[in-house]
């Protein structure tokens, strides 16, 4: 008897107890299914975390002012603004791997636009801010190095603050007041989503950096160029470890920090960032395939446990195969692949099921899920390898069956 045959005939056999066979395959269904959508949360947390991290700015390298030590007192980081725009201007100049270095300053004030009013961010930037952040305009123009040198009161809008100023109305040329001080909107930011950190990027205000200090935000009396943060871009296929340390060492250069005294600076590689949240975000993937995993194994035993039931109710019919000229070994395939069988069945049901439960985690749960063939291909196979597995040894044992015994056998 070929593989074919044995093939019909396990399939006619399973069909003779439909029930009993449905609720065997329902421990592979289930394994299956949930080892697909675990793999598609996982797979979905990750793809978050990439995106949050790099709606930053890819190759990007973030600049904070640092602790300081007065009079023996340690002050807590950002505490005083110890990075300024001169910094901002020599590191391109002086590192070859740096793109750009935006300085940036922060605050946040009640915008009036007619009869509207919304508090939102304000972001003191200068030309090379949205290039070092990947952001693009979908309308109007960039702030331009002579706006920053004449302190013009110009504004670009996020999505966030145009939707509640002005609704589906247009804003450029459009007059906003910003602390009692009129600007002129020239420019509407691209979406850019939430950061890393949970906030609303798209709630924001760019103006001119000098205009900022002048007339919005205030500047320091201390250090009039001290900013709060400088984006620093390097340039694609650059070496990101290498660069930040050669920034490291012109800054304590630039600060004039002895050997002995800790940076007064901070900086933030977001690509070490993304590498650790990615790696935290696979491990729980692998834990949560893990866990659905053993959901197959459950459903393996089921399969062999049937498979013995199936074995012991056909004794019979295995000795009286056997006594018309039936091998061992066709009696081993036959019941290997009504095995097999009932495994291939509940892996094709269960990827069906998987699919729809990653399309209803990410619809009713607001969760994004990516689902790869991968894991598909890998969810079906294992469930073939659980059905052989699990469904030898009850095939063995039926053809280690004694013929003259399993005739006998009531």
């Amino acid at each position: 008897m070929n593989v074919w045959q044995s093939a019909r005939v396990a399939v006619r056999a399973l069909r003779v107890n439909k029930l009993r066979s449905a609720l065997t395959m329902l421990g592979i269904i289930i394994g299956v299914g949930a080892v697909i959508a675990m793999v598609g949360v996982g797979a979905g947390a990750q793809a978050r975390v990439a995106e949050q991290i790099g709606s930053l700015g890819s190759n990007l390298i973030i600049l904070k002012s640092g602790s300081v030590t007065t009079s023996g007192v340690r002050l807590g980081g950002e505490t005083q603004s110890t990075i300024t725009e001169d910094d901002a201007a020599a590191i391109p100049r002086e590192i070859p791997a740096v793109q750009v270095a935006a300085p940036w300053v922060r605050g946040k004030a009640q915008i009036v636009s007619g009869n509207l009013n919304w508090a939102t961010a304000i972001h003191g930037v200068t030309e090379e801010y949205l290039e070092a952040r990947d952001w693009l305009l979908v309308a109007g123009r960039a702030i331009g190095p002579e706006d920053v040198d004449a302190a013009t009161k110009v504004a670009l809008l996020g999505q966030t603050t145009t939707l509640n100023l002005f609704g589906d109305a247009d804003p450029l040329g459009q007059i906003i007041r910003i602390q009692k001080v009129p600007f002129t909107v020239i420019g509407l930011l691209d979406w850019k989503g939430q950061s890393s950190h949970g906030t609303d990027q798209d709630d924001v205000i760019l103006i001119p950096l000098s205009t900022a200090k002048k007339k919005v935000l205030g500047k320091s009396q201390a250090s009039p160029r001290a900013v709060s943060t400088i984006y620093i871009k390097i340039r694609p296929g650059e070496d990101m470890t290498g660069a930040e340390a050669q920034i490291s060492t012109l800054l304590r250069q630039r600060h004039r920090l002895q050997p002995y005294q800790e940076d007064d600076f901070s900086l933030r590689n977001l690509s070490d960032v993304l590498e650790t949240q990615e790696q935290s975000a696979q491990v729980m993937t692998y834990l949560l395939a893990a866990i659905a995993s053993v959901s197959l194994l459950v459903g393996g035993i089921g399969i062999m446990n049937i498979m013995l039931v199936s074995v012991t109710e056909r004794t019979r019919e295995i000795g009286l195969r056997m006594a018309v000229g039936a091998r061992g070994l066709d009696i081993l395939v036959q019941f290997l692949v009504e095995a097999i069988t009932l495994s291939v069945i509940g892996g094709v049901v269960g990827i069906a099921v998987g699919l729809g439960g990653s399309h209803a985690i990410a619809y009713f749960a607001d969760w994004r899920t990516l689902v790869a063939p991968e894991a598909v291909a890998v969810a079906f196979g294992f469930a073939a390898a659980i059905g052989i597995f699990f469904g030898f040894y009850p095939a063995r044992k039926a053809a280690l069956l004694d013929p003259i015994e399993a005739l006998r056998y009531e």
